[in-house]
């Protein structure tokens, strides 16, 4: 039911799903305590509580805009795709080295996998979705062109470590919360937050530049916008500087268009096991 539900939606234009999905971002955070909560804390903390109405109608965007970005065809998604600053990312690809891509929960992370999979081979990590019955339709999507699927566990995080020694292109969310053992604790805006150190390592180990990317939704359904920067990470830092580090730009991201970042994730929550409060 599911299934079909996302495939007859997906026909629908990008423009009137999005304006749904800001009347269902509304009804979810006022029926929802407990995630409004969360989103109004996050933002408020940030520094951003003046964007807080967007965000909610932002949040509804990213849960309509699915059937479009999962079922439609690959045509229909270029026609709403827009990049800035691809030169740079393929005068790397040129050097035939490959490259760490970290896309935060900003804008539509989906769209930016879809859009590099059809200029280049790219590995991401992936975790299935919670509705079992979305499972074949989303990997299906996530899996086209030249995307490939790496589980997030050991075997994973191996894949992803071959591909990069074979000078091929992973991605990342950079901001999902590891396993305990598996991430320092660093600050993200003003609070620590538990934060994957895979990335720093993935770049010390094979030297693949990191590459910050991020897809910002633009008004009225006219598309995405895509964005790429490169990130420098100084040698001898202390894994918890690197975090940091890698935070600190997510921070500057964030602050281009704070409306669209996934505030209701429980980015500050605290690993089993971990043993400290957040």
């Amino acid at each position: 039911m599911l299934v079909t539900l996302f495939r007859l939606l997906s026909l629908l234009p990008l423009p009137l799903l999005h304006a749904t999905g800001v009347a269902v971002g509304w009804m979810v955070y006022l029926a929802t305590p407990g995630y409004r909560r969360r989103m109004k804390e996050n933002i408020t903390r940030a520094g951003f509580a003046d964007h807080l109405h967007r965000a909610v109608g932002e949040a509804g965007k990213s849960f309509l805009e699915l059937p479009f970005l999962w079922c439609a065809s690959p045509r229909r998604l270029l026609q709403k795709a827009h990049l800035e600053n691809w030169p740079m990312v393929q005068s790397i690809m040129d050097t035939q080295r490959g490259m760490i891509f970290l896309t935060p929960h900003l804008g539509c992370f989906e769209m930016l996998a879809q859009e590099a999979g059809t200029r280049m081979q790219l590995a991401v990590l992936y975790r299935p979705p919670k509705q079992a019955a979305l499972r074949p339709l989303v990997e299906q999507a996530r899996a086209r062109n030249q995307l490939t699927l790496a589980p997030a566990n050991l075997s994973g995080v191996r894949q992803l470590l071959k591909v990069l020694k074979k000078h091929g292109s992973i991605g990342l969310l950079p901001d999902q919360v590891p396993q305990f053992g598996e991430g320092v604790w660093a600050d993200f805006f003003g609070r620590p937050a538990y934060t994957m150190t895979l990335p720093a390592k993935m770049h010390e180990m094979t030297g693949a530049p990191i590459i910050l990317a991020y897809a910002e939704r633009l008004p009225r359904g006219a598309g995405y916008r895509s964005r790429f920067i490169h990130l420098d990470l100084p040698q001898g830092l202390s894994p918890q500087q690197q975090a940091r580090a890698i935070n600190a730009a997510m921070e500057e991201v964030i602050a281009q268009c704070p409306a669209q970042y996934f505030w209701s994730y429980n980015r500050y929550k605290k690993p089993a096991g971990s043993g400290k409060a957040s």
